[in-house]
């Protein structure tokens, strides 16, 4: 059975923080209109947020001439959400883990693991330059 997705959008953001900012409103807006739960919808903030931060700086540079594509498919009970940049791309599996005493001060990882703690699924194309991220809604 296929999934009827309620609101859905598809954009293509250059690579500057704020336009990052403007589709995550979009998308907390939207996720309180479906009447996802206050701790659903931080997840989602934490880690779209964190996603478009490293697509924006890490992945196009900050670069004006590279862009970022976002899709958002949402549901009564689901939230896919799909970020690309430009980017080289990298190695999720090769980032340290933040968690280990020898990493503490180091300042990568940090932003993976919060996504990877506040949804529900997180997975890279093999390029690593594009993050696809679900959340599922959960009682309230």
């Amino acid at each position: 059975m296929s999934e009827t997705w309620s609101w859905h959008t598809e954009e293509t953001l250059p690579s500057e923080t704020n336009a990052g900012k403007r589709f995550l409103d979009e998308v907390l807006a939207q996720l309180e209109v479906h009447e996802y739960t206050p701790k659903d919808i931080f997840s989602v903030h934490m880690a779209v947020e964190e996603a478009l931060v490293n697509a924006i700086k890490h992945g196009n540079g900050l670069d004006a001439h590279k862009r970022v594509r976002v899709a958002c498919h949402l549901s009564k009970v689901r939230l896919r959400i799909e970020i690309e940049d430009e980017g080289s791309g990298f190695d999720p599996n090769q980032v340290p883990d933040p968690t280990d005493p020898g990493n503490i001060e180091l300042p990568c990882g940090r932003g993976l693991m919060l996504m990877r703690s506040f949804m529900d699924n997180v997975e890279y194309n093999k390029a690593g330059n594009r993050v696809v991220m679900e959340k599922h809604r959960t009682a309230g």
